[in-house]
């Protein structure tokens, strides 16, 4: 891991990983919403990122596709860090030469546990990442603040 998101990456067991998302809307007005975050390799480039699955339906999936700047900030008490940069999505509607069926089921589960998750019953957390059309959100970093 960079030292850039060490800090981020600190921060995740503090507090499920809890961030808040920032996308542009097409009027350029901010739009923000939770997700859970962790930190991981971006399954084709290597480059240490920001990732976080979002449901297909999420409006910031949609201004993502418009314009892939994004800043995700995490906080634990009074410690946070923000990271600003540019979003790739990997996804059955944003396919990823390289990342076939089984690599996305596989990084679904890389994600969710970078970002603190367990889960009891993988067979239908894979199930519901499919049906959902779930999308893995990966935020190279340009700019990291704390």
């Amino acid at each position: 891991m960079t030292s850039d998101l060490a800090g981020f990456a600190a921060l995740v067991p503090l507090d499920h990983g809890l961030s808040v998302v920032v996308t542009r809307r097409p009027d350029l007005t901010p739009q923000t919403s939770v997700v859970n975050a962790g930190v991981l390799a971006h399954p084709t480039t290597g480059v240490e990122s920001v990732a976080f699955v979002s449901v297909a339906r999420a409006h910031r999936l949609a201004n993502l596709r418009r314009d892939a700047t994004i800043a995700v900030v995490i906080r634990a008490g009074w410690q946070w860090v923000s990271v600003e940069g540019r979003a790739s999505l990997i996804g059955p509607d944003d396919p990823e030469s390289g990342v076939d069926d089984e690599r996305m089921r596989v990084l679904y589960r890389e994600i969710f546990g970078a970002a603190g998750g367990t889960h009891d019953d993988w067979d239908e957390y894979d199930r519901v990442m499919r049906a959902e059309r779930r999308v893995a959100v990966f935020v190279a970093p340009s700019k990291v603040v704390s």
